[in-house]
């Protein structure tokens, strides 16, 4: 049987939040899955990540296969490094991107404005 982490909707349209899950490959996106890792809120800013480490890494002991998605989300969480740090491999561990602004906004032209007039 083969078992993938991937990531199953919860939410309305438009409000989407995602559950990380361990499911059989052959279950439909949404449907039965095996164990809850965590979750994924993408709408806050920075988007909200929350994964059992402990549980991600004995499920990739176990021969879980991530999907892109999952594994970003576990890289983010540092589930992945964990689990490749166990294996023998040097793993740099990435640092979060920085928020995102708007370059239209009043706000921020203000701010930019004031930064250039204290130089």
């Amino acid at each position: 049987m083969a078992v993938k982490i991937r990531l199953a909707q919860r939410g309305k349209k438009k409000t989407r939040t995602y559950r990380v899950v361990v499911a059989d490959a052959r279950s439909p996106r949404d449907g039965k899955y095996i164990e809850d890792l965590g979750f994924y809120n993408p709408h806050d800013n920075p988007s909200t990540v929350d994964i059992d480490v402990e549980k991600a890494i004995s499920w990739l002991d176990k021969g879980a296969q991530p999907s892109e998605r999952a594994q970003k989300i576990l890289e983010i969480s540092g589930a992945w490094s964990q689990w490749r740090a166990t294996k023998g491999e040097e793993v740099v561990i990435p640092e979060p991107p920085e928020p995102k602004i708007k370059s239209s906004s009043k706000a921020h032209n203000k701010q930019e404005e004031e930064v250039s007039e204290e130089e």
